[in-house]
């Protein structure tokens, strides 16, 4: 690519160490405040000191507003959702079987699911795929293949506001939603294939939802491991005003996309190739981060980092030290002063963000079917010594 990493923003591939570039200048910062109280303010009023319009009896009630939105949001969610429904998920591979369908959680969301199981052989385990912000599921076809030819089943959830689930596109109102929805997800797949141990896979902020989850009792033991790749366990504000003002901003107008971000995304990839197939893929997100994605980013990170030593479940982090997303040393941090007993981690020199989508994915890939062949050999081991 042309571009410099200098040159882009940091919004679109995931959480960045430079997350939720609100206001350019402390004089706007201070303009964009003013107004924000104010119209606190104004909500906060008894209606009786409110002005009210005049009314036009002559006009018809209009349609409310919110109701519009929820009715475009649904009309989008289709549109997604066929699109996520038309990708081809066999990518060459004839030895396995596959599926979607909708997974309704709590809330009553649907969630868009896929799956791809081996035909033949006996399956060694389940591998769950939470993928990373703004993009979806269908992009982990070619992972698939290397683990079912390995004989890992596969499933892979897309997210609220991702690619074929509900909710406004790259809009998530709260990344616990995206933790429960994943526990309850692994325990329906417990539940199918009793016996079977799984593992849970997540790819940046998605490598943070995974960790959480898994600190989490019942879903801790429903699991042989966790594997983490680019994990976003240290995102920090582009600047500390960010920090205070985010919380309000995410109660006040959540749903606030912040403009100027550059839509040819940020290098996540060495590979041309893969770099033009994201960017350029209408189910990934590339507008500008909403305010509370963007808070929600910064809550879960901070909950980790104050967590660290406490994370007792078996754990495999993996990441490029060329990332400019999410920041490597964190995930030595992780490494260092996680409790757990097995826990691996790989450093893999000059990589970037996407490392499944590297030209050396294959390798990296493998990497990964090889821990979890080692975390079963080792359960194994327990079980008859």
């Amino acid at each position: 690519m042309s571009s410099t990493a200098a040159d882009m923003e940091p919004l679109t591939s995931g959480a960045s160490n430079r997350i939720i570039p609100i206001l350019k200048t402390v004089r706007t910062s201070l303009l964009f405040i003013h107004s924000l109280l104010f119209s606190l303010l104004l909500l906060l009023l008894p209606r009786r000191y409110r002005r009210r319009p005049m009314a036009d009896s002559a006009s018809p009630p209009s349609p409310s507003k919110s109701g519009k939105r929820r009715r475009l949001e649904e009309e989008d969610t289709l549109r997604r959702r066929a699109l996520a429904e038309g990708i081809d998920m066999t990518t060459g591979n004839e030895d396995c079987r596959w599926n979607t369908f909708l997974f309704f959680v709590a809330r009553r969301n649907a969630l868009f699911v896929r799956s791809w199981l081996p035909i033949t052989g006996q399956m060694k385990g389940i591998l769950i795929i939470i993928h990373g912000l703004n993009e979806h599921s269908g992009r982990y076809g070619q992972f698939a293949k290397q683990l079912t030819s390995c004989n890992f089943g596969v499933y892979a959830m897309d997210w609220t506001g991702h690619g074929g689930s509900d909710g406004l596109h790259g809009y998530v109102p709260s990344l616990d939603h995206v933790v429960a929805d994943t526990g309850a997800l692994l325990e329906k797949i417990k539940s199918e294939y009793p016996g079977v141990p799984c593992f849970l896979f997540g790819h940046s902020t998605g490598g943070a939802v995974v960790l959480k989850a898994a600190s989490y009792p019942y879903i801790k033991e429903m699991l042989e491991g966790i594997i983490l790749t680019s994990p976003a366990l240290r995102v920090k504000p582009a600047h500390p005003i960010v920090g205070a003002v985010a919380p309000i901003f995410s109660l006040v107008v959540p749903r606030l996309q912040f403009k100027g971000a550059n839509k040819r995304g940020i290098p996540v990839s060495r590979d041309p190739a893969a770099l033009l197939a994201k960017y350029s893929d209408p189910l990934v997100y590339t507008g500008p981060i909403r305010v509370r994605t963007g808070h929600e980013i910064l809550r879960i990170s901070s909950y980790l980092m104050r967590n660290f030593k406490s994370v007792i479940v078996p754990f495999f982090v993996l990441h490029g030290t060329a990332d400019k997303v999410t920041d490597p040393l964190a995930s030595q941090d992780l490494y260092n002063e996680a409790a757990s007993k097995f826990k691996d981690i790989k450093l893999y020199d000059g990589f970037l963000h996407d490392l499944l989508f590297e030209p050396e994915r294959e390798e990296v890939g493998q990497d990964i079917i090889s821990w979890m062949e080692k975390r079963l050999g080792a359960e194994s081991e327990q079980i008859y010594s």
